[in-house]
């Protein structure tokens, strides 16, 4: 991998890509340590010390933003508000017919969905910005810090803070499309990478202190290896359905006549299953706070669903990774339509009758992976979870295995697509 990493920079052409995205990730990182104008950045600082290792729905969304969240900054939202509008559009496929033509128009169609998610973004978010200064504002967003984070608490003041966290987003989400255009990868995909692997360091280093924090240190730092050995090993499996092509002709021309086979992978959902889990798990944490802190369902909430290591949130947890996974694989991949497909282009699966019976046979090959796809999913979101309560650590690596899945998956995504690209210039056919 090394090597191929040294023939990119060698090539010109790649070379201007790589640094053109290490730089806009690298812009993406500082923005996200400029604070926000009307912010107090002393006591922003030390408020975050006090919050150090939350659970809560703002915590977990902090770890997407590479910790901007918590310092309001004018990257505040990162990638966060886009990612969720892309999920709500890709989910009104389902019960909005007019989205799912477009859907099926090809790139004319792709492009206009693509121009209503880049709207409601931009209204998601204005309505997160105006959540989170509200929530600065009257001192919920730091619960039990003494020191006010907004040095002027006028409208004009969080107007401004609003609109400033707006514009970053809209900033974020131009780059990360830029990054696609004139980069090598998925522009998103690589600035979620950016964030979470800023907020890796800084939580395995805390685990180094205390009593036994050189073991604890390399307990984690094995686990995290076996961890993702496993991610790489699962995410590059596939199944391969066969699919033969019948001989037609066309004209003079005779067509088909070819094999090929229907790639799909173990863990078809991505991590999509697991953040939409910890995401709803989060958010009854998040209203306790605004509560009365001696009421009954506050304090049942406390001590049942705010710790990643309670009993009952665990089995929430798996529960909703395995439902998501099923539902998030229903909406991503149709059966009936890949059916339609094979059968409108003369393939069939060997053995299998075109049309109904292929689509009840991918319904149930997909059934099947799906299935251990999502018990996959919750075990490596839980390793580390259960390896912190076995070795009695308090702090939380971020997201747990969510963010291993991602980095790890966006860093196999990005390598196929370098290798692809000296494939191309470095193909010597042949003739040598």
């Amino acid at each position: 991998m090394l090597s191929a990493f040294g023939r990119a920079f060698r090539t010109p052409d790649l070379r201007r890509k790589l640094l053109f995205t290490i730089a806009i990730m690298a812009l993406f990182r500082v923005g996200s340590l400029v604070p926000t104008p009307g912010v107090d950045y002393g006591n922003v600082q030390q408020c975050v010390a006090a919050l150090e290792g939350s659970t809560s729905l703002l915590g977990l969304v902090n770890v997407f933003s590479g910790g901007a969240l918590l310092q309001l900054s004018i990257f505040a939202l990162g990638i966060m508000p886009y990612i969720t509008a892309s999920i709500i559009v890709q989910l009104l496929r389902v019960v909005i017919p007019r989205f799912e033509a477009l859907h099926k128009e090809g790139q004319s169609g792709q492009s206009k969905l693509t121009q209503y998610t880049r709207y409601l973004t931009i209204a998601l978010a204005i309505l997160q910005s105006t959540t989170i200064v509200t929530t600065a504002r009257t001192g919920m967003l730091f619960p039990g810090c003494g020191v006010d984070v907004i040095a002027d608490d006028s409208f004009m003041t969080a107007t401004l803070m609003v609109i400033t966290m707006t514009a970053g987003t809209g900033l974020v989400m131009w780059l990360g499309e830029m990054i696609t255009e004139r980069g090598v990868g998925n522009g998103m995909s690589l600035l979620i990478f950016t964030s979470i692997a800023a907020s890796f360091p800084s939580a395995l280093w805390s685990i180094a202190g205390g009593a036994n924090g050189a073991l604890n240190f390399i307990v984690m730092i094995i686990m995290i290896v076996l961890i993702v050995g496993l991610v790489v090993f699962v995410e590059q499996s596939q199944r391969r359905i066969p699919v033969q092509y019948a001989k037609r002709m066309v004209g003079r021309r005779m067509y088909g006549g070819t094999s090929t086979y229907i790639p799909i992978k173990i863990n078809m959902a991505g991590v999509i299953p697991v953040i939409f889990a910890a995401s709803i798990l989060a958010i009854p944490g998040l209203l306790a706070q605004f509560g009365d802190q001696t009421a009954g369902w506050v304090v049942w909430i406390s001590n049942n669903l705010v710790q990643q290591s309670d009993p009952l949130y665990i089995v929430l947890y798996v529960l909703m990774v395995i439902f998501f996974a099923f539902f998030y694989t229903s909406i991503t991949f149709n059966p009936d339509e890949v059916a339609d497909n094979m059968k409108k282009y003369g393939g069939f699966i060997p053995g299998i009758r075109a049309g109904r019976p292929t689509a009840e046979y991918l319904d149930y090959v997909i059934t099947r992976i799906t299935s251990a796809g999502s018990v996959y999913l919750a075990i490596v979101a839980l390793i580390p979870t259960i390896v912190l309560v076995v070795l009695g650590v308090t702090t939380n690596i971020p997201f747990g295995g969510t963010s291993i899945l991602i980095i790890v998956g966006v860093g196999l995504e990005t390598v196929k697509q370098i290798d692809s690209q000296l494939q191309q210039r470095h193909y010597e056919g042949f003739l040598r």
